[in-house]
């Protein structure tokens, strides 16, 4: 059996008879996580075993593992600053920010590799121009050449760990305030302006290796009348052609309000494959899911099984010996820092006599 195009999520902590037969079926090919299937280490190792059990290859598991705002399983794992601490700290010291961002990575990768999953969707690659807020601090920043720095470290440390980066939102989120989760956002740039901006932390990670993308919701009406996510023109002809892209192209979820532009579930599914999607995102609505899957019941494509099967996670720690690693320790010991600087950047904005005084 090889994996399917659909990517679809659980309800709950362990897997019931209905997820077994869905995971079973044929078009599907991997399984999202969320806060929800998470109560602690052991319960989640016990989860992922279940899922890889019951296929081969077996079933791709990812989850949004960012730091910050998003980040799904804590309780147990390390509580990760979000993509803003690193570039708060870049304006200080480029090279210790560069450091802490590959220490970080590499933790946050071993800690699901040990546990089962083999990715997250990370890093971000938006521009933070302070308009979108779905974006915010989950970027790395506003400037081009810290956030390419930063992006490019985090990617090395999750492949020291043995995992595959994920960058995401093609061809950029942050020139929009509207959120793709409750609306279509609309980008009135033209291609000349993302390629000299927002396109560039994609182009420098696509040219060292990056393994996988996820499109971003968005319209760009001056190129293209899709969202990027159904859009040949951003697919193929930009990050296929253009940018020389060779990696895995993730749907962002089907789900989400943006994604109605494409038309019903199962029309959103066909026109996202159809616009070269590898892997398709239905998440929070089971009816959805199951029609999307009996749908695109005979779709394969040997090519993007390839690409596909370079995303299976490669950790070669077990949970005993995780926390007696350095690399492990050295990550700790950064996040830790991290959280002194923004304790210190509080005191100083608060000791500020220029600082504005609210009144309440």
């Amino acid at each position: 059996m090889s994996l399917g195009p659909i990517m679809v999520d659980l309800a709950g902590t362990q897997l019931g008879p209905e997820d077994r037969e869905l995971l079973r079926h044929p078009a599907v090919g991997g399984v999202i996580l969320f806060a929800r299937n998470y109560q602690d280490p052991a319960q989640l190792t016990e989860l992922t075993a279940a899922i890889h059990a019951l296929r081969e290859p077996r079933l791709l598991i990812g989850v949004d593992q960012e730091g910050g705002r998003v980040q799904r399983f804590r309780a147990g794992f390390t509580r990760l600053p979000p993509a803003g601490r690193f570039g708060a700290l870049y304006a200080r010291d480029p090279r210790r920010a560069c450091t802490a961002c590959t220490a970080v990575a590499w933790l946050m990768a071993a800690e699901l590799l040990v546990a089962g999953v083999d990715f997250s969707f990370a890093p971000v690659l938006d521009l933070d121009r302070g308009l979108c807020q779905v974006i915010g601090d989950r970027g790395f920043g506003s400037a081009v050449e810290p956030v390419c720095a930063l992006a490019g470290a985090w990617a090395a440390g999750v492949r020291l760990a043995g995992m595959a980066a994920v960058g995401k939102h093609f061809p950029g989120h942050g020139g929009v305030a509207a959120d793709s989760h409750t609306e279509l956002p609309r980008d009135e740039r033209d291609l000349a302006d993302l390629l000299a901006a927002d396109l560039v932390p994609f182009r420098r990670l696509i040219e060292h290796g990056l393994e996988a993308v996820m499109p971003a919701h968005v319209v760009y009406p001056r190129l293209a009348p899709e969202p990027a996510g159904f859009s040949p023109f951003w697919l193929q002809h930009v990050l296929r052609e253009r940018l020389g892209f060779a990696g895995v192209i993730f749907s962002d979820d089907l789900n989400m309000a943006a994604a109605g532009a494409g038309g019903d579930y199962v029309e959103r599914a066909r026109a996202a494959a159809r616009a070269g999607c590898d892997m398709l995102l239905i998440c929070n609505n089971r009816p959805a899911a199951e029609a999307i899957v009996a749908a695109l019941h005979d779709q394969s494509d040997p090519t993007a099984q390839l690409r596909l099967l370079r995303m299976h996670g490669r950790g070669h720690l077990t949970r005993e010996r995780l926390h007696e690693e350095p690399r492990w320790q050295a990550g700790v010991h950064q996040v830790a820092r991290l959280e002194d600087l923004e304790t210190l950047d509080l005191d100083l904005a608060l000791d500020d006599p220029t600082r504005p005084v609210k009144h309440s």
